[in-house]
């Protein structure tokens, strides 16, 4: 089966999280795509992001060891890591997805209208992520991960 890399970021602000209403599928995720050739799986978040929702995001940091080198230079690494089995669509076969996993906040850029015609943006509190009905409005593991991040929300505003 083919896998292909992409890179998803959960952006987070005044404990609520920005998903959009995905096209295609009908449910609510966060921003993210697939990586293009020669770029970081950081590169491809921040851009989707963007691209997605007019945010200028940064990624929070979450290191053993941050090392800057010139034979060697970290990035960010991700949060979560995730196999996605995605099923058969149209003339696309199904295959998986290497999903690379990140959480940012905004730092610039704004939602406008433009982006809110390509698909609904929404800030959701946890609450009100969880009360989307699993599975038909937002997948399970989508709920899953927000839970995580909010339950662990006073260690990561502590890392950035």
């Amino acid at each position: 089966m083919e896998r292909q890399y992409t890179s998803t970021v959960y952006i987070l602000e005044e404990g609520k999280v920005l998903l959009l209403l995905h096209p295609k599928l009908n449910k609510w995720l966060p921003p993210g795509g697939h990586v293009e050739v020669n770029e970081l799986p950081t590169e491809c978040a921040k851009r989707e992001a963007l691209e997605e929702t007019g945010l200028l995001i940064e990624l929070l940091r979450d290191e053993n060891i941050w090392v800057e080198r010139w034979n060697a230079t970290s990035f960010e690494r991700p949060w979560l890591c995730l196999l996605e089995n995605i099923p058969a669509h149209a003339s696309h076969p199904p295959h998986q997805h290497i999903d690379f996993i990140y959480l940012g906040r905004p730092v610039g850029g704004a939602i406008t209208e433009e982006h809110r015609a390509q698909a609904p943006i929404r800030w959701f509190t946890l609450e009100e992520a969880l009360a989307l009905e699993p599975d038909r409005e937002i997948f399970v593991e989508t709920q899953q991960t927000i839970q995580k991040i909010f339950s662990e929300s006073s260690n990561l505003s502590a890392k950035s």
